[in-house]
């Protein structure tokens, strides 16, 4: 068993993510093969909707969360991957939360990633993502008594960095 390609990969899925939700485009641009295809599905996002290449995954989150004042946070758990050579497979239990503050909503899901990796030039990458939801659901802040959202790295009160 290749333990070094399979913690390689667990770090590259974990740094989509967090490139992600940091909104570090050029870190999440940087875990993608340049000829990757995404396949995402979300009611709330009017999808599902399929992206081909690098820049067409990063331009359409950029697009979508950028400056909007939309807080996400994904988790990954209960990887199964399977290393053959320079090619894997992956799939992963996603959670994840969508926090749109100018909306008042907050959307929560959850999701199982089925991924493709390829090493190139040593660097392992992902070839193709993309999930099916298992649930997905909505509610308006507003009609969570109590809510309030004490910390918001994007919004105008924010301690800056």
């Amino acid at each position: 068993m290749d333990f070094e390609a399979l913690e390689a990969i667990r770090a590259l899925k974990h740094r989509y993510l967090r490139g992600l939700d940091l909104k570090q485009w050029d870190v999440y641009g940087d875990t993608m093969c340049e000829d990757i295809v995404g396949r995402y599905g979300s009611p709330s996002g009017g999808l599902p909707a399929e992206f081909r290449g690098r820049d067409a995954i990063v331009d359409f989150m950029r697009n979508s969360l950028d400056g909007k004042n939309i807080i996400t946070v994904h988790v990954a758990n209960h990887p199964e991957i399977t290393v053959d050579g320079d090619t894997a497979t992956g799939s992963w239990l996603l959670e994840d939360t969508v926090i749109a503050a100018d909306y008042g909503l907050l959307i929560r899901g959850a999701a199982y990633y089925n991924d493709t990796y390829r090493r190139e030039n040593g660097v392992w990458r992902i070839a193709t993502t993309g999930y099916e939801r298992i649930y997905e659901s909505s509610q308006s802040t507003g009609d969570l008594p109590g809510y309030t959202l004490t910390a918001n790295r994007w919004a105008e009160f924010a301690v800056p960095r």
